[in-house]
């Protein structure tokens, strides 16, 4: 018979439409608000007309996913490649096997302390995770190498060897573990937006710090007793040949490093000098590159704004988004999941066209395109 109301007229793909958002509450998991909608959709559309059809135009859901999948893989290949640096350092699967011991067991700590703070995974929190790791077992590196060294050097066994090394680096150990700390616990205190969007981040490195050096202190120390075992001579396994080559070239590198900075020293007021441009350099660079509050992030959303003249009818607005969205339909039809359009019949007359770009054209080429 007639619209209950003719202040907007809302699309989708050029059919007759009717739409509605559906906001997280605080502190609700994303993914599943999402699978839920979609269920509940799933079972109204059974009592749906056999003409009418439902369909999820905007929904943030895959982006979180393909993030927190993103950052699942630089986890893993996080732990990897540390292991493959232990490894070659240390030159003993014994000795790389009690640092990688630290990840998983600081991780769970780091899972159980945002559990208990309420809080949630998420892409800032897995990054924390993931710029942790590399903090979280230098610890666990530094307890095993002094171990080692005293084993090496004295000749003590290796629960003798744990124990005066223990002597020897454990305030080092806390000492570092505090100077990191004091840098990240102040994002935690932000103010506004930026303190809600950081204040995770800095609570998943504090966390994962703080436990590192629990377990540097007690698991470790315990593990280099059990574990390791006093050299004899140079290694004659598969492993011994490379494990020379590299050293041999390592110390190469040591003696030009020492070289280079016995140079250096001499030579005071210059590299103070350097210091100071290069100190110059960084505020200048501060100061003359733009700010933002977050960076530019593709989501696969493309929107579009029609603003007609004042007083625009609202058929005459219609007409122009039914030219948008035939313009992208015809012409972006690879590119598009699905086009949903209102039309409002305010002051301005604005149309409103939304569009999700799937695979295809990068969304740089469909705006250019769009353009001309």
């Amino acid at each position: 018979m007639g619209a209950e109301n003719y202040a907007y007229i809302s699309r989708f793909n050029g059919m007759p439409a009717s739409g509605f958002g559906v906001s997280l509450a605080t502190g609700a998991n994303a993914l599943e608000t999402a699978e839920r909608v979609k269920a509940v959709v799933e079972q109204i559309s059974q009592q749906f007309p056999e003409d009418m059809e439902y369909a999820f135009p905007v929904d943030t859901t895959p982006f979180i996913k393909t993030s927190i999948a993103s950052v699942q893989r630089t986890l893993f290949e996080a732990i990897f490649l540390v292991f493959v640096v232990i490894f070659v350092f240390l030159q003993s699967i014994r000795a790389a096997f009690i640092p990688m011991i630290a990840v998983p067991v600081v991780l769970l700590g780091t899972f159980a302390v945002l559990m208990i703070l309420g809080m949630s995974i998420n892409t800032l929190t897995m990054f924390a995770m993931v710029l942790a790791i590399g903090l979280l077992v230098d610890d666990a590196i530094v307890v095993v190498e002094n171990v080692e060294r005293v084993m090496e050097d004295e000749g003590l066994s290796p629960r003798e060897a744990t124990i005066k090394s223990m002597k020897q680096i454990t305030g080092a150990l806390v000492g570092i573990t505090v100077a990191l700390s004091a840098v990240f616990i102040p994002m935690a205190f932000f103010p506004g937006s930026a303190g809600v969007i950081y204040r995770q981040f800095s609570v998943t490195i504090v966390s994962a710090m703080a436990l590192s050096v629990v377990i540097a202190i007690v698991l470790s120390p315990a593990l280099c007793a059990a574990l390791l075992k006093p050299r004899a001579g140079e290694s004659k396994s598969a492993l011994g040949a490379p494990a020379r080559a590299f050293n041999h070239g390592f110390d190469k590198l040591v003696i030009g490093y020492e070289a280079t900075v016995s140079r250096v020293l001499r030579r005071k007021w210059i590299m103070m000098g350097v210091a100071g441009a290069i100190v110059t350099m960084v505020v200048f660079g501060f100061v003359r590159l733009p700010g933002s509050f977050l960076p530019d992030d593709d989501q696969g959303n493309y929107f579009t704004l029609v603003q007609l003249p004042q007083n625009a009818s609202l058929g005459r607005t219609s007409s122009v988004m039914k030219a948008v969205v035939d313009y992208y339909q015809t012409n972006e039809t690879a590119n598009l999941n699905g086009i949903f359009s209102l039309a409002g019949c305010a002051a301005t007359y604005a149309v409103v066209i939304f569009t999700l770009i799937v695979q295809g054209l990068s969304l740089r080429a469909v705006i250019q395109r769009s353009l001309k």
